[in-house]
This record gives C-alpha cells, sequence and structure tokens, in this order.
C-alpha cells in the first residue's frame, strides 16, 4: 500500500513538473485585463452573481443530502 502510494505521488509530481515548468514561462501582467473591461461594461456584478447563486446551489444541495443521509442512517439503527 505505501509503495503504489508512494508511485502515485511520483508519477503525479513527474507529470505535473513540466506543466509548472511552462507555466512559469508565461509573463505575468500587472492588471488583469478581462476584469478591467467587465467592471468598466458593469457586468463584473454579473459574473458574482452567477457564481454566488452556483456556491449557493451547490450549498443547499450539499445541506439536503446530508439529511436524507442522516434519516437513512436512522432507519438503518431502528
Amino acid at each position: 500500500m505505501k509503495n503504489s502510494l508512494r508511485n502515485a505521488v511520483l508519477l503525479l509530481a513527474v507529470l505535473l513538473l513540466p506543466v509548472m515548468r511552462a507555466l512559469a514561462q508565461v509573463p505575468a501582467t500587472d492588471t488583469p485585463e478581462m476584469a478591467d473591461t467587465l467592471r468598466q461594461n458593469g457586468k463584473i456584478y454579473v459574473v458574482v452573481a452567477v457564481i454566488a447563486v452556483v456556491l449557493t446551489g451547490l450549498l443547499v444541495y450539499l445541506i439536503s443530502l446530508d439529511r436524507k443521509i442522516g434519516r437513512l442512517e436512522r432507519e438503518l439503527k431502528d
């Protein structure tokens, strides 16, 4: 088990190392241009609202799933 975990971590490191080196060569800009454009057009609020709705939906789904699992666990105990 330890050897397979170690092999998996080593394989992941070997596969990610070239990607990380390639990303390090990309020139960094001082300001994100897309965010500035969205902010100027007032559409940044739409992006924030969509992200908030998606995260809220995920949270509600997880809470309902937890309740269902809890109910099933109680039924199995009884």
